[in-house]
């Protein structure tokens, strides 16, 4: 009797693998931010192998932009998860995040390299400007879309202010409760739908508060690197709201304000280098962990990257699991349509806010009479934003031109 141990996949694990595939391909080709992301899985997810329908992802996203954390980076993780359960959204996850994740890890030994061996970085001097101008750009489609009346105007004013003058950590998450608190008194003015009992799994839920009592708890008995920057990285992953851009005010103002981790020409300069990459914007938290650890060495940038990501992916990640179960039922609160209004509006000013923090700091060292540097930084942030608004060139082109031109000149 012969035996055939030749092993047949079934059609799921077969489709989970031209899933994962598709995902690789995703990985090394969405440029632009959450939205483009957003785009370019209608494209391949939906219209092309139609793993989910339109409308399922059009709820995963919104699902994604109530939840704190990386918005792009949740809806695919979600999309794993709904394919496959926990395991494919797993590695899901990690095949989105692993390649910009690895590439801001090595901009971090790079810059920190040249800064040890004396190399002028005077070539990254036009990234700066063109940094603020994608901050500028993100700010600006970003109130487009989520400001609809005069109380979100209100609201995108209030938080600019608060989060320009107001530099502490502190005030960003109160300022994004304190908009979904004020919206979500309207919550008579969206239709009441019917609903039927939840049944919760806690499980995610209680490992997502678990973490961070007991990061912040050994935060304050010790001041080992890697256990505060997990710590803090952690809890922004809890607290930002909106994706990519409104991790900048926040990180801005811990990590070079607050903390002294890095300086602002070595915010500036990794900010813009992350746009030049495919994948999701919050790698540029590695490329922050990375500098933050760079007293001990590249083996300490090297942790200190690896750490800033894991901490700010996971709360996320979390979240999505736990909620992803009972989306169908939660949507239908009135409330939690309302108070989105107010967190998204505050978000977006927390973004305007950003922009004017980054344009004061790149100006800070520069005298009045450097009337050209002035003049060609704003010339940049202009060229930039309008660039970005009338074509569709995409980010690393611009990035590419600017080191090139810094090198030249």
């Amino acid at each position: 009797m012969e035996i055939n141990l030749k092993y047949e996949p079934s059609r799921k694990e077969i489709r989970n693998y031209i899933f994962l595939r598709d995902v690789l391909w995703l990985t090394f080709s969405a440029f632009g931010g959450p939205q483009a992301h957003v785009a370019m899985m209608f494209k391949y997810f939906v219209e092309k192998r139609k793993y989910i329908t339109e409308e399922e992802l059009i709820e995963l996203n919104a699902l994604c932009q109530i939840l704190p954390g990386p918005t792009s980076t949740q809806t695919i993780t979600a999309i794993g998860y709904k394919i496959g359960g926990v395991f494919l959204a797993s590695l899901t996850l990690l095949i989105w995040i692993i390649p910009a994740v690895s590439l801001m890890i090595l901009a971090s030994v790079g810059i920190i390299y040249f800064g040890d061996n004396n190399i002028s970085l005077d070539f990254t001097k036009y990234i700066q400007p063109m940094a603020i101008g994608f901050v500028a750009y993100a700010a600006y489609k970003i109130s487009t879309k989520v400001i609809v009346n005069k109380t979100g105007v209100l609201l995108l004013l209030g938080a600019a202010v608060f989060s320009f003058f107001i530099r502490v950590p502190w005030v960003f998450p109160l300022v994004l409760i304190s908009g979904g608190a004020i919206t979500a008194r309207q919550y008579q003015k969206h239709n009441k739908e019917r609903q039927r009992r939840i049944k919760v799994k806690w499980a995610y839920l209680i490992v997502f508060a678990s973490i961070l009592i007991v990061s912040s708890v050994l935060t304050g008995f010790t001041r080992n690197i890697f256990i505060v920057l997990f710590e803090n990285f952690y809890r922004n992953g809890c607290l930002i709201f909106g994706g990519g851009q409104v991790l900048i005010p926040l990180i801005y103002t811990e990590s070079v304000e607050f903390k002294k981790y890095l300086t602002s020409e070595e915010f500036l300069t990794g900010f813009g280098m992350v746009q030049a990459l495919p994948g999701p914007v919050f790698s540029f938290c590695a490329y922050i962990g990375g500098i933050s650890a760079k007293e001990y060495g590249t083996g300490g940038i090297i942790v200190g990257g690896l750490v800033a990501a894991i901490a700010i992916f996971t709360p996320g990640t979390l979240l999505i699991f736990f909620l992803v179960q009972i989306w169908g039922e939660l949507k239908k609160f009135r409330i939690v349509k309302a108070s989105l209004e107010g967190i998204n509006a505050s978000a977006s000013g927390m973004v305007c806010g950003a922009a004017f923090l980054l344009l004061e700091t790149l100006f800070k060292n520069i005298t009045p009479s450097d009337y050209t540097t002035i003049v060609i930084d704003l010339s940049i942030i202009v060229l930039t934003f309008l660039l970005l608004q009338f074509t569709k060139l995409p980010s690393p082109i611009f990035v590419i031109i600017g080191i090139l031109a810094g090198f030249i000149f």
